[in-house]
């Protein structure tokens, strides 16, 4: 049997993503349903996808399927006709990107896990289909308008720091399968309030809402399609975002600007900034928040040790690269990891 990856280099296959001429589109979507052989259906998947040239991240599990991906505008009716076939996916939502360049991704990407989203939980009784009320852009927004609303934020630090929601609480956690006991005993003492979960695209809010269900609490909500779906129905509809600042994403663009506000500051001067970028040096790639001025003053780098570094002969880099993986700071999840402030 065909061995059903890409073979090609990242480096080319970016460099043929720059040189396509027809535009792309950038979608996300999720599906919580049961399939019995995650990796047969990921196979499948696999060739339908690679002939429609769709690119991205997708997750397949027992538990369901979670994807981030690119397709051609002129393939976009072929796909969701295809997605459609799917009966646990006919009539799915598709969250198009709304601040995109169709460079999100250049290499397609489909991986069997454990679950779709790490969750932590070991319980057999949890039920992911007793799960909160879905609620719209004009639902979340009348209920931000009540006192007794409490919204919670099932995203990470990064995500958090450079938009949110109006009165939002932040879990401070590391990861999501944390957040989830940390939001149950934050909240231990409100179980009968109005609790609406959010997040990127919908998938952790879903999970967190059935979670908190699941540990007593009444009046449970998520917001359907995460801020994604959010941004896009405050758009058409022409209603009052109560997000305010960037959508922080897992692709190459690292964010959607939602409204106009800068609410974060650049990590190493502390300048109103709120873009995400990776340390330039290959040894380490920390994901932090930089400024104009420090990118240039200090060429993409997070520190003077890193900025130091890159000027050194390749092979000497190279060399001080050997058995040092810093693969877990592309997406940065620990406060600790961030480096002090540039002086």
């Amino acid at each position: 049997m065909a061995i059903l990856h890409n073979r090609v280099s990242q480096k080319e296959l970016k460099e043929r993503l720059y040189q396509e001429t027809e535009p792309r589109i950038t979608i996300s979507f999720y599906q919580y349903f049961p399939i019995p052989d995650p990796q047969a259906f990921r196979d499948t998947l696999y060739k339908a996808l690679q002939a429609l040239k769709v690119f991205g991240r997708i997750y397949v599990a027992q538990e369901g399927i979670n994807a981030q991906i690119s397709v051609p505008a002129g393939h976009y009716e072929a796909l969701q006709q295809y997605l459609y076939t799917i009966p646990a996916l006919n009539g799915l939502r598709l969250n198009i990107a709304v601040d995109d360049d169709g460079k999100s991704f250049w290499v397609l990407k489909i991986k069997v896990r454990d679950k779709i989203v790490a969750d932590g939980i070991a319980d057999p009784a949890f039920d992911m289909s007793n799960k909160g009320k879905y609620v719209n852009a004009q639902q979340m927004n009348d209920l931000l308008r009540d006192p007794g609303t409490i919204v919670v934020d099932m995203r990470n630090h990064y995500e958090y720091e450079v938009g949110h929601f109006e009165n939002a609480l932040e879990v401070p956690s590391d990861t999501f399968r944390e957040q989830l006991p940390m939001a149950v005993n934050m909240l231990k003492d409100q179980q009968d309030k109005n609790i609406i979960m959010y997040c990127t695209g919908g998938i952790r809010c879903e999970k967190a809402s059935a979670y908190m269900l699941h540990n007593g609490f009444k009046n449970v909500f998520h917001l359907e399609g995460g801020i994604i779906n959010y941004a896009r129905q405050v758009k058409e509809q022409g209603l009052d975002s109560k997000f305010t600042g960037k959508n922080f994403v897992f692709d190459d663009r690292l964010g959607e600007r939602i409204t106009e506000d800068v609410i974060a500051k650049c990590h190493q001067c502390g300048k109103p900034a709120d873009t995400h970028t990776n340390c330039a040096n290959e040894g380490c790639h920390l994901l932090f928040i930089q400024c104009e001025e420090c990118a240039k003053q200090y060429e993409g780098c997070c520190s003077t040790a890193c900025h130091d570094f890159i000027h050194l002969p390749v092979e000497q880099q190279k060399e001080l690269r050997k058995g040092v993986d810093k693969g877990s700071n592309i997406f940065n999840k620990s406060r600790a990891r961030l480096r002090p402030k540039l002086q």
